[in-house]
């Protein structure tokens, strides 16, 4: 026998390694020995009495040993009597305990790992070790496993790991008073370039193992089933494989709706070796589905599908709607978060009025309602989340008669940046690549830039959503935003956050006027300050965008099962993200409707399940999307419930392919309606027609036969004969066909070959087909070598064939490209052969050249492992519909270099060895649909690339975000670090210094943050042999990647400098200390205060001010608020220069800070000073004066340090007695002393600070000057007669108090010029000069007034008036005489 080709059955390993084996008793035997052992120590124990009796006779040696016998009887007395009590079952006896559980491991490639634990109970349990909820049989693969059990420790031990193993174990403990499971994870990692090869690769598609086929069959399913929320459900199958091996395992799947179901806590999965069962313990709408069970083998898999519905829970309150479904979180943010659901096909017999949305913190129970009025919109923006904290939502829908009962929480989101998110997902496996994504380093310290791409993104009209892009220059921290929003037509805008900026690319306006139009737009803002606006949006008017569904189109019910019915309708027409449909039925007369289905179905077509058979039906459906549900369709025909299978219609379009003496072969095309199933085979019957007229029909075959061809035999020679066929399925045969044409029996002699047969129309698009087609039975003289392809309009005469190729093709298919996207066409093929050109073939059906919707195409993936596959997904699959691939349009049967897999929707075929001898045309095509097909081309040029993309996948590298840098942490310690882009939680770091493999320890500390990427090492501070090259080497599975950097020369001196600096100022900060040294600032008012800013101080702090080594006594400006000590300094000037020094001291420590306010600190100081008194001046102003003319300006400060400089036609100009400078007050003037015309011009004062200055300019000349001129020259002679009119300067009194008979003399000054004239008057009249008044005018200056003797009469107001041409004056005097005795 050829040993090589030899199938090896499963073969079971003769030891079983058992642990009666391993003990060498059997159960049965340990219990006999037991009670041998008992009944011994009992009878021993009855004679210890006489034994007694006769120790005074023994020696004293033999004494010794019967004392020690009878010790060791009693003890195993005493066992025996502890294995009686076990046995009582009343007692002791208990459920199994886990007292030690099995704890998870993470080991390297072929390394073992043990998991044990040890469990209590009685009678002993029954241990079961099971792998991914699969038994674990040892003696399936010997070597492998190794199950111990002694003293109830039990153990599994797994030998040389590989990657397959790791996986969930789950340890099985069972007795009669119960079973105990517990859990524990082993994880297999591997290193690069230590993969050994022996090991096997993942497997893609069926393997046969062991040499076995196995049948399965899956019997006793589940049906439809019907359960209510709150519920709980199981689904089971009884499965039989064949041949039945005891501990063989299947993989068994759960899906639905295609979509592969975990264990948790809403569903749990049990095998029980013959038995599938799928528990649904707490049922909502999110279970309705069609549920599919998948059993997969070594050979082959088998599935078994049925539908669940779920029904609305009862109402809380009477009237209230269903609960929402399918709540879901999307596009998530640091604090915003929407959230979407599906509205309940039950609305209570009231509107809906609207939704609430409910959130809880991940770790709390308590619930918070997120709206204060309910939404009608099915999706909600929610704000207001912390950074880092996880959340679940809920909804719950309201009419006016209540409150629904809530939906099912959401899953798990966490409110943080989505690129922290993607950096934070779970860890990839062995074999996958990574996707690389690179993010600008961003700067530091700057203004962030403004947000790009702002748009908004939904707009209802209770909210608006704004959503934008970072700018690209945003700061090395964070940045947050403040949104701004202005009504359309206006430019006024209006911050929306004004206390709190967001943190989030995303923002929800409420509270906006519907139907008013805003326009929107974004600042960024971070601690460097607030940058500039965005681009303003479009003006957007609040309201809903987002119509309701339109209501579907004509609903069409089909008869299915005995209690279902297959409901078709129309879609909706123009719907905008449609969510799916309800649908409603109503017995026929009740006006009562109740829905079919509680979770939206996406297709137009559904199966209604659950209807009384024989009843009568009508059907109404409703579309949904988030704005709401659509008004009902019109109500469909009424239809009765009950099964519909028909029987197929007949065959057309008969030709003969063939003709010999006795035998014709003939060919049909398929019928137009199979019937509803598929078309187990056809029958030929043939008549014979003589003159004429057609005899009786005759079976040409009593068996079926698959294909449209078939010869016919036993005929005779040059007699004329009919035909018919007919179809059948599995409901029958349908009725035959109309006869043929008349054929003649008789041997065809032509040399051209007969006409291709079976035509097939395929991948049919807008501007292409493949047309497939069969050679022809005929060969002629010689063999077929080509053939031609003829097409024409569908409508078109005969003569209007034409050829598609000009030269013969050689194969059985062709691809046409010359069709015009809405044409229809119908085509033929010709065969040659070196004869000539045969008969053309049967025209096809009339085909449409268009795209129909929803069309794909095949597309080529290349996975992570480097795995090559086409993948075709087909969304309008039947019940019975499959995916054929085919290799240059012939089925893959063989799998040797293609592998075929399909789940769902979805089927791929997989390269197994991709080489040359793949390079074709693959194409796939779906059965049962309406062509649903497509095809791919491989040249060696596109394989080539293939391959190559396979490599780069199969040896991928770990992408880095960051390359390894160092920054300086507190107290001054280093901090290499990088940021891997993605890597998993079993990548493995290697540090190395100078070639030299640093380790964990005191001096380094390496930390890995598998959530982040972010690798780190920290040294404490750098030593002078801490010099030279530091790499931190990556290893992830097949991925490597490292990054070095190099640190000596002035590099690592400048880097050990400032370390040593940190390290000094952490010392400082641990005391008073400042946080801002000492400066000074200038108000603009010219005060200056000398300022600094402490942190870490207590009451005991104390602050003390020197200058110039003296301390500066408070007086009232030193001030202590809020960390700021401030000295001021009111009017500074040259005796204020010096160093001013600032001591901070309590307990803990001190601080010291100097500012040297002397040269050329003094200067700026003052220059700064000199810039806010410029600032502060007004311009230039024309005054004109009795000298001449002024120029002026006024300042808020003077100091006469201030330097100006006085300029005339921008040249400086030299002072003279004429011109000159001064500063009255605040006042700073140039006084020009009877100007001329050269004084004309342009004038300017420059005030100088050190910097660039500041110039104020007025010009003196034109207008200006002539006025200023004329002022002054009127001014002059005012100031002229001022000067020269008479005055009185001074000396007289206002009262004089004089006694009677006393003398009095009263003198005053006159000026004046000419000399003016004196007038005396006594009460407003002029007194004369006599012997009682005497008035002396002396040298024009002096006036004398004497009464010689004074009397009462002379009281009373005197008056002195001088006069001269240029004016008058008078003085005022009273004089009040008294007598003595009047006084007394």
């Amino acid at each position: 026998m050829d040993k090589e080709n030899q199938i090896i059955g499963y073969v079971v390993p003769i030891f079983r390694g058992s642990q009666e084996y391993a003990s060498g008793l059997s159960d049965t035997e340990e219990a006999r020995m037991k009670e041998s052992a008992g009944y011994m120590a009992r009878r021993n124990l009855f004679t210890s009495g006489l034994e007694m009796e006769r120790t005074e006779q023994t020696s004293r040696k033999v004494s010794m040993r019967q004392s020690a016998e009878h010790i060791s009887l009693s003890k195993r007395i005493y066992e025996n009597e502890e294995y009686h009590k076990c046995m009582n079952e009343d007692s002791l006896m208990h459920a199994p305990e886990f007292v030690i559980k099995p704890r998870s491991h993470t080991v390297w490639e072929k390394q073992c790992v043990r998991l044990h634990c040890t469990v209590s109970g009685w009678p002993d349990p029954r241990v079961i070790w099971y792998k991914n909820n699969v038994t674990i049989d040892p003696m399936a693969r010997p070597g492998k496993y190794k199950l111990q059990s002694s003293y109830n420790v039990h153990s599994l031990q797994i030998d040389r790991c590989d990657f397959d193993d790791t996986a969930q174990y789950r340890v099985s403990a069972m007795n009669s008073r119960g079973e105990l499971s517990t859990f524990a994870s082993v994880v297999v990692k591997r290193f690069k370039g230590e993969v050994d090869e022996t090991l096997p690769m993942p497997r893609h598609g069926i393997v046969s193992e062991y040499g076995i086929t196995f049948e399965t069959h899956i019997v006793d399913g589940f049906g439809v089933s019907f359960g209510r929320e709150g519920e709980t459900m199981s689904l089971g199958a009884m499965v039989i494989i064949s041949p039945n091996l005891a501990r063989y395992q299947p993989e068994v799947q759960w899906y639905r709706d295609d979509v592969l179901l975990q264990p948790s806590k809403w569903c749990q999965m049990h095998w029980s070796g013959d038995k599938a069962t799928l528990t649904l313990t707490h049922l909502n709408k999110e279970d309705e589905g069609l549920y599919t069970l998948r059993i997969t083998t070594k050979t082959k898999y088998e599935t078994y599908s049925a539908y669940v519905f779920v029904r609305d829970a009862d109402a809380e309150v009477e009237g209230a709607p269903g609960a929402p479904l399918d709540v879901t979180c999307q596009d998530a943010n640091k604090d915003y978060v929407i959230v979407t659901w599906k509205q309940p096909a039950v609305d209570g017999g009231n509107s809906i009025l609207g939704y609430f949305v409910d959130r809880c913190e991940v770790g709390t129970t308590h619930w918070s309602q997120c709206n204060d009025t309910p939404i009608k919109f099915a999706r909600f923006p929610v704000t207001g989340l912390v950074e880092g904290r996880s959340y679940t939502f809920r909804v719950r829908a309201v009419n006016k008669s209540g409150m629904s009962r809530p939906s099912r929480t959401s899953e798990v989101v966490a409110a943080m940046d989505p690129a922290d998110r993607a950096r934070m997902r779970g860890t990839s496996a062995p074999w996958t690549g990574q996707i690389i994504v690179t993010e600008e380093e961003p700067a530091e310290g700057v203004v962030p830039g403004r947000p790009k791409e702002l748009e908004v993104a939904e707009a209802t009209k209770n909210y608006v959503v704004l959503s934008w892009k970072p700018p690209g220059e945003r700061g090395h921290e964070g940045i947050m935003y403040y949104v701004e929003k202005c009504v359309s037509g206006t430019d006024s805008w209006q911050r929306v956050n004004t206390e709190i900026p967001v943190k989030s690319p995303r923002y929800a306006l409420f509270d906006l006027a519907e139907g008013k139009a805003y326009r929107f737009r974004v600042r960024c803002c971070n601690s460097a300050g607030v940058g500039e606006p965005s681009e303003a949006t479009e003006a957007t008017t609040v309201g809903d965008k987002l119509d309701i569904p339109s209501a579907p189109g004509r609903v069409v019910p089909t008869r299915n099962t005995a209690t279902s019915v297959v409901v078709s309708w129309e879609a909706s027409r123009n719907a905008k993200e449609l969510v799916g449909y309800y649908i409603e039925a109503s017995i026929v007369g009740s006006k009562t409707f109740e829905p079919c289905n509680n979770k939206p179905v996406k297709t137009t077509r559904f199966i209604c399940h659950g209807l009384v058979t024989g009843e009568s039906y009508v059907f109404r459906v409703k579309a949904l999307n988030a704005a709401g549900l659509s008004e009902c369709s019109q109500e469909s025909e009424a239809i009765e419930v009950k099964a519909a299978i028909a029987s197929p219609t007949p065959p057309y379009g008969i030709s003969i392919l063939e003709c010999v003496r006795d035998s014709m072969v003939l060919a049909w095309k398929q019928p137009t309606f199979i019937g509803g199933a598929d078309i187990t085979g056809y029958f030929v019957d043939y008549r014979e027609v003589i003159n004429g007229v057609p005899g009786k029909w005759h079976e040409a075959n009593v068996k079926a036969v698959s294909d449209r061809a078939y010869r016919v035999s036993d005929l005779k020679e040059n007699r004329k004969y009919q035909f018919q066929v007919r179809a059948a399925n599995m409901a029958g045969v349908g009725i035959p066909s109309l006869p043929s044409e008349t054929f003649i029996c008789e041997e065809w002699t032509i040399a051209v070959p007969g006409p291709p047969h079976d035509l097939q129309v395929t991948e049919v698009r807008a501007n292409t087909l493949v047309l497939l087609f069969k050679p022809p039975v005929y060969q002629g003289r010689d063999p077929v070598n080509g053939f031609y392809i003829d097409i024409k309009e569908a409508d078109a005469e005969e003569e209007a064939w034409r050829g598609v190729n000009e030269k013969a093709i050689s194969t059985n298919y062709m691809k046409i490209k010359i069709l015009k996207e809405g044409e229809t066409y119908v085509f033929r093929v010709r065969a040659q052969n070196k004869a000539g050109v045969g008969k053309a073939s049967e025209p096809t059906e009339p085909v449409l050249a268009e795209t129909k919707p929803g069309t794909t195409e095949i597309v080529v993936d290349i996975d992570d492992d480097g795995v090559i596959s086409m993948n075709f997904a087909c969304s309008n699959l039947t019940p019975d519909s499959k995916f054929v691939w085919s290799k240059n349009y012939k089925e893959i049967t063989d799998e040797t270099r293609i592998t075929v897999a399909t789940s769902g929707e979805k089927s791929k075929a997989i390269f197994n060895m991709p080489a040359e001898d793949d390079i074709g045309i693959y194409s796939c095509a779906v059965t049962h649909t309406n062509g649903e097909s497509s095809s791919y081309t491989l040249s060696a040029e596109e394989l080539r690339k293939l391959l190559e993309i396979s490599h780069d996948h199969k040896f991928p590298i770990i992408p880095l975000k960051t390359e390894l840098a160092v920054e300086l942490q507190e107290k001054g310690r280093v901090r290499f670090w990088l940021q891997a882009e993605k890597i998993s939680a079993n990548g493995k770091i290697q540090y190395v210094f100078n070639d030299n493999t640093l380790s964990q320890g005191e001096k380094y500390k390496m930390n890995f943050n598998k959530d982040t990427g972010v690798i780190e090492m920290i040294m404490e501070s750098l030593l002078q042999e801490d010099e030279g090259t530091f790499t931190f080497q990556l290893q992830d599975g097949k991925a490597t990647n490292q990054s070095s950097l190099v640190l000596i020369g002035e590099v690592f001196k400048q880097l050990q400098k400032e370390s040593e600096f940190m390290c000094k100022e952490w010392h400082r900060k641990q005391g008073p200390h400042f946080v801002e040294y000492l400066s000074y600032e200038v108000t603009p008012e010219c005060c200056v205060f000398l300022k600094c800013k402490v942190g870490n101080i207590k009451k005991e702090t104390v602050a003390l001010w020197y200058k110039d080594g003296r301390e500066v006594k408070g007086d009232g400006n030193l001030t202590f608020t809020e960390g700021v000590l401030n000295l001021e300094i009111a009017q500074i000037s040259k005796k204020d220069a010096g160093v001013y020094e600032i001591v901070m001291k309590d307990d803990r420590g001190k601080d010291t800070s100097t500012l040297n306010l002397t040269e050329q600190g003094f200067r700026d100081l003052m220059n700064e000073m000199f810039s806010h008194i410029a600032k502060s001046s007004t311009a230039l102003k024309i005054q004109s004066t009795e000298e001449g003319i002024r120029l002026y300006s006024f300042v808020s400060y003077y100091n006469e340090a201030l330097q100006v400089t006085w300029h005339h036609k921008d040249s400086a100009i030299a002072f003279t007695d004429r011109i000159k400078s001064g500063v009255v007050g605040e006042q700073l003037w140039l006084q020009i002393t009877e100007p001329t015309e050269k004084d004309k011009g342009k004038y300017a004062i420059e005030f100088h600070d050190g910097k660039g200055g500041l110039k104020r300019t007025v010009e003196l000349a034109g207008q200006a000057f002539d006025d200023a001129y004329a002022e002054f020259q009127r001014l002059k002679a005012a100031a002229i007669a001022e000067r020269n009119r008479a005055r009185v300067a001074g000396g007289l009194p206002d009262v004089v108090t004089i006694q009677e008979l006393k003398a009095l003399n009263l003198t005053c000054n006159i000026s004046g010029d000419p000399v003016p004239e004196v007038v005396w008057l006594k009460n407003e009249r002029e007194i004369v000069s006599d012997d009682h008044y005497i008035m002396k005018f002396e040298s024009g200056k002096y006036a004398s007034f004497t009464i010689t003797t004074v009397n009462t009469t002379d009281s009373g107001k005197y008056s002195i008036l001088v006069k001269n041409k240029y004016g008058t004056e008078s003085a005022d005097f009273t004089i009040s005489v008294f007598s003595p005795d009047s006084k007394k």
